[in-house]
């Protein structure tokens, strides 16, 4: 059987969750979690966790850069303006190229506005990052951003922090389909299950944040995470039994007894 790798542009990762590092009670609870998650790539909100600091706790103090991948984002930008911005700032003081582009068109829903999405996208693929892009379920839109030169679609489950799940199957269905590169679920999770079924679906892997740092448990649900992305690929590449209307008897009907 073919080896099956999560690759993103040249990067290869040995797990499929990405994990978020925003909201937790402490940064000795972010790097628990992160490690129990298995994960070996994490987000960091340029404007909000410190990373530059130094008279300030680190988050480099408690997940070593050098074991697990960073990957900045801009959580907070609401203009291209200062989504580039942001971004050339951490790869000036990081040296970081695969970066998360994040700009949202809407205080109340956190939406992706899509216009300033695509046209930052252009700006900093010709500027030589590799950009992993948050954006909205719309095929159309995940097709445009793989034909500027994303290097991964992130189309939102449901709003960021709803925790409602995956709202729309079909949509994130027909991104899978019509892409060459990988596609990861982002934003709205609420529990491990959700994970299993973007995994199901055929989704390359996911990004959870609020999902584990506001449970009860967040250890103990990054582990479920862990898991549950798991099993969902197990799920995906054994390849479901197919569905039926009618119920269809499991013992074999030759050598009945009659």
């Amino acid at each position: 059987m073919k080896k099956d790798i999560f690759k993103i542009d040249k990067t290869v990762l040995n797990s499929r969750l990405i994990v978020g590092t925003g909201k937790y009670k402490s940064l000795i609870e972010t790097a628990k979690a992160i490690k129990a998650s298995g994960a070996d790539m994490v987000t960091v909100a340029v404007r909000r966790v410190n990373i530059f600091d130094k008279k300030k706790p680190l988050l480099m103090d408690y997940v070593n850069p050098k074991k697990i991948k960073y990957l900045p984002n801009t959580a907070g930008c609401f203009s291209s303006l200062d989504a580039l911005r942001t971004l050339r700032l951490a790869r000036e003081i990081g040296g970081w190229k695969m970066v998360k582009l994040e700009i949202l068109g809407d205080r109340k829903t956190l939406y992706p506005d899509m216009i300033e999405t695509i046209k930052s996208t252009k700006t900093l693929v010709k500027e030589g990052f590799k950009v992993l892009v948050y954006c909205t379920d719309d095929p159309l839109h995940a097709k445009k951003l793989e034909d500027i030169g994303a290097s991964a679609i992130m189309p939102l489950a449901a709003p960021i922090g709803s925790g409602l799940g995956i709202y729309n199957k079909l949509n994130i269905s027909l991104i899978i389909k019509q892409s060459k590169i990988p596609v990861i679920i982002d934003a709205g999770l609420g529990t491990a299950s959700d994970a299993s079924i973007a995994m199901e679906l055929g989704c390359q892997g996911v990004l959870v944040n609020s999902a584990i740092a506001q449970a009860k448990n967040p250890i103990l649900m990054a582990e479920a995470f862990k898991n549950a992305v798991i099993s969902g690929r197990q799920s995906f590449l054994s390849g479901r039994m197919k569905i039926n209307n009618f119920g269809i008897a499991t013992s074999p009907k030759d050598g009945l007894i009659s």
